[in-house]
């Protein structure tokens, strides 16, 4: 991969991939492997990008897709292996102790509901989220009203 292709196309971008992986993993090391395997990915396919959507849409997909992959992957072999809350802490990408609390609330939802709530708070439009995810803006709109309940819940009880 060039550095140009680094810095033009996926540094721009690399908040939203950050999000997504912290979002799917529950160790550093998953998450450097999770954020790596997607600049990969999106590095491969960028030949296959037809310009029928935006840039960052494409990187929305290619960043969820690679997390949802390596997730399956590794359930597939075994190696689904559950941290200690020490372990997890120790790992935490944010030191904001309540953007902390809502990542771990995030974790707890399905792995649908995790990419729309992520793009919800990237402040896509329920448009551009349905395109993504390959729902109805409508639909998305009553997920999102669902998921909101459902963090709440969560972070009322402050995670379980």
């Amino acid at each position: 991969m060039s550095s140009d292709f680094y810095k033009t196309s996926i540094v721009p971008h690399a908040g939203i991939i950050i999000k997504i992986c912290r979002a799917y993993t529950d160790s550093q090391e998953d998450f450097e492997d999770f954020y790596q395997e997607t600049c990969l990915q999106i590095w491969k396919s960028r030949k296959t990008f037809q310009e029928k959507s935006k840039w960052s849409t494409w990187v929305y997909r290619i960043t969820l897709n690679v997390c949802l992959t390596l997730i399956k992957k590794s359930k597939k072999k075994g190696f689904s292996k559950e941290f200690s809350t020490e372990e997890i802490t120790k790992n935490q990408a944010f030191e904001n102790e309540d953007l902390n609390l809502l990542y771990d609330a995030i974790k707890k939802l399905s792995e649908l509901d995790r990419a729309i709530i992520l793009l919800h708070l990237e402040e896509n439009p329920h448009k551009e989220i349905a395109s993504i995810i390959g729902l109805t803006p409508n639909n998305i709109a009553v997920k999102i009203n669902r998921i909101k309940k459902q963090l709440k819940i969560l972070l009322d009880g402050k995670i379980n």
